[in-house]
């Protein structure tokens, strides 16, 4: 099964890589960089990993907690003869003055209302209009 790995981040963990992506963010004034190819397994990792990100901001932000960093991949393999995903899993790393329990929460809540890893994780139909 061949994997297939994307990483996002913000803050103090933005790539310095040449070749990412930049993309403006609404929580963050430098924005955020992409790192991934550009196939369809790579997009629906992005897709998992830039959600979990605009949570990490959005949630911290609701509970009071400030973030100085966010650094999401997100990865899974996929069977390339069929096109049959292993799964997504995600990592998370955060730069913030909050304590350990306070990040762990956010992260908990986080993964709770995450909209993408949610969908994934009911699954959802999709057909050609």
């Amino acid at each position: 099964m061949k994997q297939f790995a994307v990483v996002v981040g913000a803050g103090s963990f933005r790539s310095n890589d040449g070749a990412a992506i930049r993309f403006p963010h609404r929580w963050t004034a430098e924005g955020v960089t992409v790192e991934a190819d550009f196939t369809g397994a790579h997009l629906l990792h992005l897709a998992a990993a830039g959600c979990v990100l605009n949570d990490i901001y959005r949630e911290a932000g609701v509970l009071g907690i400030r973030i100085d960093g966010v650094r999401v991949t997100a990865e899974g393999g996929f069977d390339t003869q069929t096109w049959t995903s292993s799964g997504i899993t995600y990592q998370v790393e955060l730069r913030s003055p909050a304590s350990g329990d306070e990040l762990a929460m956010l992260l908990d809540r986080v993964d709770d209302v995450a909209e993408i890893p949610r969908a994934i994780r009911a699954g959802a139909t999709v057909r050609r209009g």
